[in-house]
């Protein structure tokens, strides 16, 4: 009786690796190609180089540009535009028609909700639970337990509204900010 690796149909051992080896990377790079974009959508968006700030975009994705800004809007104004990762971050016009030095983020620090800017009450009402921030964006009533964040606002030498993240103290609380 012959043995199983004598005959000439049975492969040697060389082969059948080198054919495990193709099997196990064929699959493996289909498995790798479906699950990329699935953990690249779990992957927050950077804020950009260091240093260095986002330029703010309007309701339709324009740069917004300060001087324009200011042109439609009326001192104390708070007007919603796209900011650091994308959210929605409040640009504040000053009582002397400037920009201010700080934009505000406008979600919720309770449960994430958007937070209206309630012009006749003079502060921010998140309609979700109630909480209520002052002008500034500083918790006043809760239940959001912190005030809501804060991002530079500078004007750039183009004329354009550029966000950067706030590392300094909070000017509101006198504390270390929570966001960094």
């Amino acid at each position: 009786m012959t043995q199983a690796s004598g005959t000439p149909d049975v492969p040697d051992l060389g082969r059948r690796q080198f054919m495990n080896l193709l099997l196990l990377g064929a699959g493996g790079t289909a498995v790798g190609g479906m699950l990329y974009p699935v953990i690249r959508y779990f992957v927050p968006p950077s804020a950009g180089g260091a240093g260095g700030g986002t330029i703010a975009k309007d309701e339709i994705g324009n740069n917004v540009v300060a001087s324009q800004f200011l042109e439609s809007h009326a001192p104390g104004a708070r007007e919603l535009v796209q900011g650091l990762k994308g959210d929605p971050t409040y640009l504040v016009v000053t009582e002397d028609a400037t920009l201010a030095s700080y934009g505000i983020n406008s979600v919720c620090t309770h449960l994430g909700c958007v937070v209206p800017w309630n012009a006749s009450e003079n502060k921010f009402i998140c309609p979700c639970h109630g909480s209520q921030y002052n002008a500034q964006g500083k918790v006043v009533r809760g239940p959001a337990p912190l005030s809501l964040a804060l991002a530079h606002a500078d004007v750039t030498e183009t004329g354009e509204v550029s966000l950067s993240p706030w590392t300094e103290t909070d000017f509101r609380t006198g504390e270390k900010p929570w966001w960094t």
